[in-house]
């Protein structure tokens, strides 16, 4: 931004600050957090007395909800409030809270890392076992800010094709891994495959994480649980170097087969984990990360919550699907990453492939970022309901009213997104900020 520009939107700032209403707008922006893209609600809440039918207290008019979106590039005020929900969904799984039991932290549990496999050399920045940085393939030394990392030495020779490919069956990919984990431990344990769901359960939560190369890898808690989940036992041979072999077995056979029709000839294709597997043992609570691989519950769980919200590292996808070729031209993405795009469209113009044109600007992913197992832990839709449970209750409280005696009717309408101008959007991402620092502050301030 030149000086010129800086010094009109300072302008726009100050006649945004002493405007009438600022107060109104404000208000409604520190109820989202600072979201940057604000859902707009026309409408009314009115609280009645339930035994005497009087209107206790009403509002009319906008508020603002936050938009919801997990990524920190669109909205950092609610990629906070999604890697902070991340973060104790991971948590409870592996050392109990919420409604999950603290006997948790007695069953064997794994830190798992799945990776795609290669498709073409990529720009690298190889180190040495102290650090040292080593030349790239290409023969270069890579700053580590260098935006060719991960992407094709030779865009004409990488196999987009079967990146993209990969990338579009890989949730697929990750559900014949866990039937082929449970078979695993069945035959450790010496009872058949069909037979397994009596004896154990496996329990898990994973994240998808966008490589620099644009592939996703799987980060992934594994809990082995007994039959009915986290409140029951694990069997008795039940052990972490049991479920570490199992593991590394299921990951190293885990296929997914298909056939596909392109360009109008039958073409098989055979999908894999690539060789990078990592396994690392979850340490108890107390214990601290150390040189055997171990990682504690409490480190996890962030990195899971980092994962969570992170987009692709040298270049965002864009925020919204790809509609027409003529978008692809218009993306300002890295050219590697806008290869797979339009590889990814001109393979959704096949039938069997049609999805993919759907997930394009994902770079053909279409799973879920976060998914779980059934009982691994609590889920989003119950923090987000305790959450509002709980800011429900205090602005009952704050209008002199006790929760369950009052009617609340609301009746809202969408009536906009967004920020009038850059502006609101700066002084929106201003309050965030101040409220970001103010927890931080706080819980260094609660840190013994």
């Amino acid at each position: 931004m030149n000086a010129s520009a800086a010094h009109n939107l300072a302008d726009r700032i100050h006649a945004r600050l002493t405007a009438p209403g600022y107060k109104r707008w404000r208000a409604r922006v520190e109820a989202t957090g600072g979201c940057l893209k604000p859902v707009h609600l026309t409408g009314s809440r009115t609280l009645i007395d339930p035994g005497t039918g009087t209107i206790l207290d009403r509002y009319h008019g906008v508020i603002y909800a936050p938009c919801g979106n997990r990524r920190e590039s669109v909205c950092p005020a609610c990629s906070d409030r999604y890697a902070s929900d991340a973060f104790h969904l991971i948590r409870c799984g592996v050392s109990g809270g919420k409604t999950v039991p603290a006997t948790v932290t007695d069953k064997p549990r794994l830190f798992l890392t799945l990776t795609a496999p290669s498709f073409g050399a990529v720009h690298t920045r190889p180190v040495t076992r102290t650090g040292k940085p080593r030349p790239c393939p290409c023969g270069e030394f890579h700053h580590p800010d260098d935006a060719r990392l991960g992407t094709a030495i030779d865009p004409d020779t990488y196999d987009y094709r079967g990146a993209v490919l990969w990338q579009g069956h890989a949730s697929e990919l990750w559900h014949r891994f866990t039937i082929q984990l449970r078979r695993e431990l069945a035959t450790a344990a010496g009872i058949r495959a069909k037979d397994f769901p009596q004896h154990a359960r496996v329990s898990y939560a994973k994240v998808a994480e966008y490589q620099k190369r644009g592939l996703v890898h799987f980060h992934a808690v594994i809990r082995l649980d007994g039959p009915t989940g986290p409140d029951d036992p694990a069997p008795d041979w039940a052990d972490t170097e049991l479920l570490e072999h199992a593991t590394r077995a299921a990951a190293t056979t885990a296929t997914v087969s298909k056939t596909f029709l392109i360009n109008g000839r039958e073409e098989n294709h055979t999908f894999t984990w690539g060789n990078q597997i990592d396994l690392r043992v979850i340490a108890n609570p107390g214990d601290v990360e150390d040189n055997h691989g171990h990682i504690t519950d409490q480190a996890l769980a962030g990195y899971i919550a980092k994962y969570a919200t992170k987009g692709t590292s040298t270049s965002e996808t864009p925020d919204r699907p790809i509609r027409s070729e003529r978008d692809i031209d218009h993306l300002t993405v890295h050219p590697h990453h806008k290869r797979m795009i339009a590889t990814a469209w001109d393979l959704g113009g096949n039938e069997d492939l049609t999805h993919l044109r759907r997930w394009a600007h994902m770079l053909g992913f279409r799973g879920h970022f976060l998914t779980k197992s059934q009982r691994y832990s609590v889920t989003f839709t119950q923090l987000r309901g305790d959450r509002r449970a709980w800011q429900h209750h205090a602005a009952l409280q704050a209008l002199g009213v006790e929760p369950g005696s009052v009617v609340v009717i609301n009746h809202w309408n969408h009536t906009g997104n967004g920020h009038a101008d850059d502006a609101e959007r700066e002084l929106a991402e201003a309050i965030y900020q101040r409220k970001r620092d103010n927890r931080t502050t706080n819980k260094k301030e609660d840190t013994p």
